[in-house]
């Protein structure tokens, strides 16, 4: 038998709003550019956590003008002009994906009101901040926000679910489920002990899956 779990964590991104990749895959159509093309210029890999600009920036170790110019000069050495303030224009749809997650956010609520801790793991950037606070009642609904560009560690690393375990103050992984809508970020949770979900575009399904688990 799986351990009782006694703390949900999310992520912010993709699990809260749309997903920022599909706002890629239309900039890359706009472009004549492959979705795959964009998203390597732009954010890099995934799968890991490396040097390239976007990473920085989501440690914290860069500011976003400098992330700017600096994606600028990897899309001009494949003769592109992918400009990252163009993409947040066409992301600026997906808060409109916040309303339409309202039912996971009352569900949040419901969470709190039956005993489970909650909290937030996401990769972030801190000129962000404010906006995406906004969007849903953070403060109200999470006890803690582990956001990697003030902690300087961002998912896939697994260290960054140690420093949200430490907010849980002695519980153990196994008693933790985390939801993320990248693979690569439900596998590092899921390594570390965590119990994980990986969030689709039907949210009605991730809680139906989410209540499972904690019916176990």
């Amino acid at each position: 038998m799986p351990n009782a779990i006694k703390a949900v964590l999310f992520d912010f991104g993709g699990v809260f709003t749309d997903s920022p990749f599909h706002a890629v895959r239309a900039f890359g159509e706009e472009l004549g550019l492959a979705a795959d093309t964009v998203t390597e210029i732009v954010f890099g890999s995934y799968q890991d956590d490396g040097d390239h600009p976007w990473h920085q920036l989501e440690r914290g170790e860069i500011a976003l003008e400098q992330a700017r110019d600096d994606i600028l000069a990897l899309g001009e050495k494949r003769s592109q002009r992918i400009d990252i303030y163009d993409l947040f224009s066409r992301m600026a749809g997906n808060n409109a994906g916040a309303k339409a997650r309202q039912v996971l956010v009352d569900r949040v609520r419901d969470l709190q009101r039956a005993g489970y801790r909650t909290g937030i793991v996401t990769n972030n950037v801190k000129e962000f901040g404010e906006g995406w606070r906004g969007l849903i009642p953070v403060e109200e609904l999470f006890e803690f926000v582990v956001d990697s560009s003030h902690v300087g560690v961002r998912k896939p690393d697994t260290r960054i679910f140690d420093i949200a375990l430490a907010q849980l103050q002695g519980m153990t992984a196994a008693e933790v489920v985390f939801l993320d809508d990248y693979q690569a970020n439900v596998d590092a949770a899921r390594k570390l002990g965590m119990q994980a979900i990986n969030v689709g575009t039907d949210v009605e399904a991730t809680i139906a899956e989410l209540d499972r688990m904690l019916a176990q």
